[in-house]
C-alpha cells in the first residue's frame, strides 16, 4: 500500500466507502486498488483509510470510467470541507469519526477544485473556509450562489475573521451559518444531528407509492 508521507501536499481525499461510490465499485474492491497501488491511499494515527481524490479521477480516466451518481443513499450526509489549514482537516475529520454519524466526508484545501468537482460529488453540506489562498471563501460563495446547487446546500463558513472583516469583505450569502474558530464542535455536532433529524422527518412525510 502506498503510504503518502505527511509533507506530500494533498487537494483533497475521501474515504473508503465514498470511493466506492465514486467509482461504482464494492469496498472490498477498492481496498485491493489500494494494495496494489491503483489508488493513493494512507492510514490516520486513528486506522483511517483515506484516499487521494486525485487518484480516484486519474483511476476513472485511465479506464474511460464515468463518475457515478452518488444520489442513491438517503440515509447519509454527503458533506464537503473546503479548508486550507491541514491541522484544522485533520481535526474535524477526527471527530468526524468519534461521531459516528452518517456522514461521507470529502475533503479539499483548494476551493477552485472543490468548485470543480461539486456537480459529481452532489454534496448536501459544505464547511469552508474564508481565507484562502487563490480563490477565497468569499469569492467561492459568490460563484455557488449563482448555481442551482446551492440552493439545495447547507452551508456553515467557519472563520477567525471577525464580524466586521467578514462584513468589510461583502458580507456572506443569505442562510449561510457563521462559525467563528476555534470551532465549536459541541455546535457542530448538533449542527449535523439536527440536519438529519429533519431529513428523516421528510422522508417519513413523504406519499408512500402505491
Amino acid at each position: 500500500m502506498n503510504m503518502l508521507p505527511s509533507k506530500e501536499p494533498y487537494d483533497g481525499y475521501c474515504g473508503t466507502s465514498y470511493a466506492a461510490k465514486m467509482l461504482g465499485i464494492s469496498v472490498g474492491t477498492v481496498q485491493g486498488l489500494v494494495e496494489k497501488n491503483d489508488l493513493k491511499a494512507w492510514k490516520t494515527q486513528g486506522g483511517h483509510r483515506r484516499i487521494s481524490l486525485q487518484s480516484i479521477q486519474d483511476y476513472q480516466r485511465r479506464h474511460n470510467l464515468a463518475p457515478a451518481s452518488l444520489m442513491q443513499d438517503e440515509d447519509r450526509l454527503r458533506v464537503l470541507v473546503v479548508e486550507d489549514d491541514e491541522n484544522t482537516r485533520l481535526m474535524l475529520q477526527a471527530n468526524f469519526d468519534q461521531w459516528g454519524l452518517a456522514l461521507d466526508v470529502v475533503m479539499y484545501s483548494s476551493a477552485m477544485e472543490a468548485l470543480l468537482d461539486m456537480p459529481t460529488l452532489q454534496p448536501q453540506v459544505l464547511l469552508t473556509d474564508l481565507r484562502m489562498p487563490n480563490v477565497d471563501g468569499f469569492v467561492f460563495l459568490r460563484t455557488l450562489s449563482t448555481h442551482n446547487l446551492f440552493s439545495h446546500l447547507a452551508v456553515v463558513v467557519m472563520t477567525g475573521m471577525s464580524p466586521q472583516e467578514v462584513k468589510d469583505k461583502g458580507g456572506l450569502p443569505d442562510g449561510v451559518q457563521l462559525l467563528h474558530k476555534p470551532v465549536d464542535l459541541d455546535w457542530l455536532h448538533g449542527f449535523f444531528d439536527a440536519l438529519m433529524s429533519v431529513r428523516q422527518i421528510n422522508r417519513r412525510s413523504r406519499p408512500q407509492s402505491a
